[in-house]
């Protein structure tokens, strides 16, 4: 099975705490190095062969942004950080994920998979150490605290700008995010975008027309740009 160094560049000891307890439970990925700034990673990449970096991009002195632009294009970046605003400078850089903190594991994995895909050839063995380490759920930021949510309990998602609302047989919760960001955190083979504004459970559907999707007695549109897809996924099932 073929491994990949990395290293993590983070100011926040959390954070960097955080990123090594889910990274050490893959088998794929393996720690150089932990750094708190960017002159202490200069010295591991000098020294070591690396090939991804986990970096925080609101960093004092010298910031993520600016380090990236100094490393090799060989040596791949994960950026992680606490502020959505910096995501389109970050995918300018060419990284391969943009990490939203605090970073469930279930997004972390989601990320690794790109990393191997854009790297090399992913091959069997690393695909399904990747997906014996994927998660069930995922946490929400909503009410001053993270909330755990089950895949199998959500319906659907509706966007309104910059919140989603996820609605569950017991309860809706809000949570300030984009839609986009949510959807890559979601398992492709159990949700369906059907619409710039909606998220939808495969599992949950009870009808379905050519315009909308009716699940929980509340129909869904499907918008014209969308639509081939949708139907194309839906009637192959």
């Amino acid at each position: 099975m073929k491994t990949y160094n990395c290293i993590i560049v983070d100011d926040e000891p959390t954070a960097r705490e955080i990123l090594v307890s889910h990274i050490e439970k893959i088998d794929t990925i393996h720690i150089i190095g932990v750094c708190k700034n960017a002159i202490e990673a200069f010295a591991i990449l000098n020294k070591n062969t690396i090939d991804l970096i986990f970096l925080d991009i609101n960093m004092p002195e010298i910031t993520g942004l600016s380090f990236a632009k100094t490393i090799r294009k060989d040596v791949k970046v994960i950026f992680t950080t606490a502020y959505r605003e910096y995501a389109v400078d970050g995918f300018d850089l060419q990284a391969v994920d943009y990490l939203l903190k605090p970073i469930s594991m279930n997004r972390l994995i989601q990320a690794i998979h790109k990393f191997i895909g854009e790297s090399v050839m992913s091959t069997d063995s690393d695909s399904s150490v990747l997906k014996k380490e994927a998660s069930d759920f995922f946490f929400i930021r909503s009410d001053r605290k993270m909330i755990r949510i089950n895949f199998m309990d959500v319906l659907y998602i509706e966007s309104l700008q910059d919140y989603i609302k996820i609605y569950t047989e017991k309860q809706v919760f809000v949570t300030r995010e984009t839609i986009s960001n949510i959807e890559a955190r979601l398992p492709k083979r159990d949700f369906l975008r059907v619409h710039r504004s909606f998220i939808i459970a495969i599992s949950k559907i009870e009808s379905f027309t050519n315009e909308y999707i009716e699940i929980n007695r509340h129909s869904i549109t499907i918008s014209r740009s969308y639509r081939k897809h949708v139907l194309h996924r839906l009637e192959n099932i």
